[in-house]
């Protein structure tokens, strides 16, 4: 994980099977190797308002959308750094602007009892944060990731996450990773990001294997799954 603060590319999704994973993990030996930290336990906390107005509307799939989390990769207590994430996406390209702080200045900045940093990406945020009213750790969402990046070119990366899970308790990164799952155990979601077109070597292991892109969303799915369980009167947790 480099400590990158602004991001600018394509981000493609495929849904597979453990076994698929293997056969892409073959194809790719000759042309990725992994990431300086290769496997992480990522958690994060989706940013909303009481009604859930920025993911309802990501789920309607218009021109430009946006999200807002704050992110750690493993355990983070209040004093320890964490990111701070804002994602847009306009007309598929995926816009990301990410700032390092505390999580308790983090936490404090986005209640609205201490001011976002005098920064370009401070001031994005301030502006996102001010503009959507009562904003606050809406969803706890966490999931084991390995990533991998071009051997030519490590702009071009390749993530594999399982064990997806959400709860809406908890609110904090300083928390096992438990909750909710939202794929079944033997199913994978990879990530391509690439500032241009899939490498024909990836194409062509795809084509073969018969995946597919796909729009999964891991806060829209976690989303609607909320909204079924509240339509049944239950919330169970695993």
């Amino acid at each position: 994980m480099k400590n990158q603060m602004v991001f600018q590319r394509y981000e493609i999704k495929y849904q597979m099977s453990r076994r698929q994973q293997q056969a892409i993990l073959a194809a790719m030996a000759p042309y990725v190797v992994p990431d300086e930290y290769s496997h992480s336990s990522i958690r994060n906390l989706y940013l909303d308002t009481p009604d859930f107005r920025l993911i309802r509307r990501s789920l309607e799939r218009p021109v430009y959308k946006e999200k807002l989390r704050v992110r750690s990769y493993g355990r983070a207590g209040l004093e320890a750094p964490v990111f701070v994430e804002l994602k847009k996406k306009y007309c598929s390209v995926v816009y990301k602007r990410r700032l390092t702080m505390p999580q308790r200045e983090a936490l404090d900045c986005i209640a609205g009892s201490a001011s976002w940093p005098e920064t370009q990406i401070g001031g994005e945020l301030a502006y996102t944060a001010g503009f959507y009213a009562a904003l606050r750790p809406a969803v706890f969402l966490s999931y084991e990731r390995d990533s991998y990046h071009g051997v030519e070119d490590e702009a071009f990366r390749v993530t594999f996450d399982t064990e997806i899970r959400y709860r809406q308790e908890a609110l904090t990164l300083n928390s096992d990773p438990w909750g909710i799952p939202i794929l079944p155990a033997d199913q994978v979601l990879m990530e391509v990001k690439t500032a241009g077109s899939l490498p024909l070597w990836m194409a062509r292991t795809l084509s073969e294997l018969g995946i597919f892109k796909t729009s999964f969303s891991k806060y829209g799915t976690a989303y609607q799954t909320i909204l079924l369980s509240q339509q049944r009167g239950e919330q169970k947790y695993a």
